[in-house]
């Protein structure tokens, strides 16, 4: 089992392409757009480890992802194979625990990810 925090951005080749945090559709928000964003948001918090990156990660998923976990703060909870989208649970696996990766596109859009454990 691992455990993760993610921000999730829709976009219009998301397979569901509405906001959980906002109710609004993001049909008109392009792919190279959610990167963008996402590399934006990468960016504030290059430099931070440990518990600081984790806080801060998970300020940002509150404030941005489009994902019904962003109500708390992007955490997933525990999960294991099978249990996510393949490229997302390939993405997770390949992070150390306590690490943060680049942009990571699923079914449901473009994702960053913490793992927790």
């Amino acid at each position: 089992m691992v455990r993760a925090l993610h921000l999730l951005c829709k976009h219009q080749g998301s397979r569901n392409p509405v906001s959980r945090r906002t109710g609004a559709s993001t049909s008109d928000v392009t792919k190279e757009q959610a990167h963008a964003e996402l590399k934006t948001i990468i960016a504030k918090l290059q430099g931070l480890e440990g518990q600081a990156l984790c806080d801060a990660f998970a300020k940002e998923a509150q404030a941005r992802s489009d994902c019904g976990s962003y109500a708390q703060g992007g955490d997933l909870g525990d999960f294991g194979p099978g249990d996510m989208q393949k490229p997302f649970e390939d993405g997770t696996m390949a992070l150390a625990v306590g690490t943060m990766s680049g942009i990571v596109d699923s079914d449901s859009g473009s994702h960053i990810i913490f793992r927790m454990s």
